[in-house]
């Protein structure tokens, strides 16, 4: 998940803990000792977090797995991983070190790689019970003002929440994941009562709602009146790969343009929110 919250965070505190991700350089050899790679032209060979649903998992459960699978196979290719966890360093021992080569799940705007089109739009989400009978839309919902209000420290959506007086609510959760805990812990707080409302990041918390057996409730964030890279609630994703490889985003590039259908269904499939693409929406704007 770093890299997916870092795209906005990094906005906030580092422009992942780093991104809008952790900037590498254009060829790095990662870890001491560790093997280089060359490259081949049979290879579809994806960098990805071993154990971060909805995302990714060693066993190619998460979405972005199943839409690596739909890209490998229009192009005839042979999907294989560098499985490392999404935090700091983590493109510097990928992809910048030619260990992998495509990120299937990344901010456009990031540009020390090269990005392809965006293929989906999601944003931060509010969640809570549905036996709260809560009917939160906005900002400015009276019931935000009547439980406990899970929300990842630094995040984008701390800007509205502070702006609506909101904060004396807010219980922070970290940034950076506890590794010991699943992605989703905040929606099993929010099942377990320890809170009532969870602002979190639209996959995340879209994927957990659906798996829960609590009934939960999923609305969008709006993007903030005064939007700004630290207040900025919705982002364009996109495949990447190194900023040298044109030719590689092309043959990609193609590949998502013949299965955008197939890509939707499966984020409908996981619970992932997604909005209609805002072509040309840049960090800040």
């Amino acid at each position: 998940m770093f890299k997916k919250i870092i795209l906005a965070l990094c906005v906030l505190n580092l422009i992942q803990a780093g991104s809008v991700f952790a900037l590498g350089q254009d060829r790095e050899d990662g870890l001491p000792g560790m093997p280089y790679r060359t490259p081949t032209d049979k290879d579809f060979r994806v960098c990805a977090d071993p154990e971060n649903l909805p995302y990714s998992n060693q066993k190619g459960e998460g979405f972005e797995n199943k839409i690596a699978e739909v890209l490998a196979k229009d192009l005839g290719k042979e999907l294989s991983y560098e499985f490392w966890l999404d935090r700091q360093g983590y493109l510097r021992n990928t992809i910048n070190a030619q260990r992998c080569d495509v990120i299937i799940g990344m901010g456009s705007d990031v540009d020390s790689l090269r990005t392809s089109k965006p293929y989906y739009r999601s944003g931060y989400v509010f969640v809570y019970r549905k036996s709260s009978n809560y009917n939160i839309k906005d900002w400015d919902a009276e019931d935000l003002k009547k439980g406990f209000i899970g929300i990842v420290g630094e995040s984008p959506p701390t800007i509205p929440l502070r702006d609506h007086d909101l904060m004396a609510n807010a219980r922070p959760y970290r940034l950076q994941r506890d590794l010991n805990l699943s992605p989703g812990h905040m929606i099993d707080d929010l099942v377990a009562g320890k809170i009532d409302v969870a602002i979190i990041w639209g996959p995340i918390g879209g994927y957990y709602a659906k798996q829960s057996k609590e009934p939960l409730v999923v609305v969008p964030v709006p993007e903030y009146k005064s939007v700004n890279v630290k207040g900025k609630e919705e982002w364009n994703i996109s495949v990447a790969v190194r900023k040298k490889d044109k030719d590689r985003m092309e043959m990609i590039q193609g590949a998502l343009d013949r299965n955008q259908a197939k890509i939707l269904k499966i984020l409908d499939d996981y619970g992932i929110p997604h909005k209609p693409i805002i072509l040309g929406d840049k960090i800040g704007n």
